[in-house]
């Protein structure tokens, strides 16, 4: 490493650190802080938060964007970030080994959390994710957290990522104090958005149909990822999903005779690492040619094999979990080049990666996180 490489590295770090040291005008004007959750629930922090309970795991990677020690700011965390993608976990705990120590305090499901356990931490905060706070058990967890004294604010990577991921990561700047850091990445996340949405405006209706298929597998089937979530994506580029018209807003199962029916032009496959769910194996840690390689066994199914998207090599995949964390951005750009390479050809997601990794990860991002077959 060049003297100089190690000097801006050094500066980028700083800067992320005073971006997170408000003046003392500031601390002592902001708190007690009343903000608007991801559900519109109207929350008040009596105090700048610094021991807090993530109700998904997967939460770390928005606090490590805009926090120069994410790790630093928990009081209890769920395990589902470190079950489904330990490679992850790995790389937070070798750059913050007090991460071993955070205690753990939910699986990440609704109805997972150790009510005990949060009542023995004292914390000062609690982050849930939409997809916990929308059902009976998350709001059961809410309603306890809340008559401890722990405020709980919900955000949303999931549901509606466009509109939420911005607006929610400003939201984490001003309870963190790390306004200056959440407003360049939320920047960052608009520009691109934005680029693809006027690129593709006007041509929707004669886009290609696209089949988006959540962890595809030999025995169970496949997923058609519906219109909300990663399937939002594919209307962005200008696609048209085969699973919007007769399918919930999430998506569901679909037969191997309505996706042959469908003939969809692009087939795009999630997954992660390992092949926790299935054969397709790609995300944090994960080589790229063994993303390309269980892609390829993957569209060798009865039900893909004969789809016009594999015949013709249009074939994708990328790492489910863009799904919860505020890096879908990514995968917005990775759909865009794949749905209608004619219009975004140039758009460079691996380009996005790396400006991430620089300018806002706490820990960078390492793997193959979205793949393609050729024809």
């Amino acid at each position: 490493m060049t003297s100089s490489t190690f000097t801006r590295r050094g500066f980028l770090a700083a800067a992320s650190a005073t971006l997170c040291t408000p003046t003392l005008l500031r601390a002592e004007t902001r708190w007690p802080l009343t903000v608007t959750d991801a559900v519109g629930r109207t929350v008040t922090i009596a105090k700048k938060p610094k021991a807090i309970i993530l109700g998904t795991g997967f939460n770390l990677f928005a606090l490590s964007l805009i926090h120069p020690d994410p790790v630093s700011l928990l009081a209890g965390w769920a395990t589902d970030m470190k079950t489904d993608n330990s490679f992850i976990y790995e790389a937070f705990r070798k750059k913050f080994p007090a991460i071993d120590n955070v205690p753990l305090v939910s699986n990440g499901q609704a109805d997972g959390m150790s009510f005990e356990a949060a009542l023995s931490l004292e914390a000062d905060l609690a982050i849930m994710g939409r997809w916990q706070a929308d059902g009976e058990q998350g709001q059961r967890a809410i309603d306890y957290l809340e008559s401890i004294g722990v405020p709980v604010v919900v955000v949303d990577f999931n549901l509606d990522p466009l509109k939420s991921t911005p607006r929610d990561m400003r939201l984490l700047g001003r309870v963190l104090e790390c306004d200056q850091q959440a407003e360049s990445y939320a920047q960052f996340f608009e520009k691109r958005v934005e680029r693809i949405r006027t690129g593709a405006a006007g041509k929707g209706a004669a886009g290609p149909l696209v089949l988006m298929d959540a962890f595809p597998s030999p025995t169970r089937g496949s997923w058609a990822v519906g219109r909300t979530g990663l399937g939002e994506l594919i209307t962005l580029a200008g696609g048209r999903n085969i699973a919007d018209k007769n399918l919930p807003p999430q998506g569901g199962p679909v037969t191997a005779e309505y996706i042959i029916a469908a003939e969809p032009d692009v087939y795009i496959a999630t997954g992660s690492p390992g092949g926790t769910y299935t054969v397709f194996s790609i995300g944090p840690g994960v080589d790229p040619a063994e993303a390309r390689q269980s892609l390829r066994e993957t569209v060798k199914a009865p039900s893909l094999a004969p789809i016009k998207a594999v015949r013709e090599g249009n074939v994708h995949g990328m790492w489910n979990f863009f799904n919860a964390v505020p890096l879908n951005v990514l995968a917005a750009e990775a759909i865009a080049s794949w749905v209608r390479p004619d219009l975004f050809g140039d758009v460079d997601p691996a380009g996005s990666l790396a400006e991430i990794n620089e300018r806002f990860a706490a820990v960078p991002m390492e793997g193959a996180y979205w793949t393609s077959l050729t024809a």
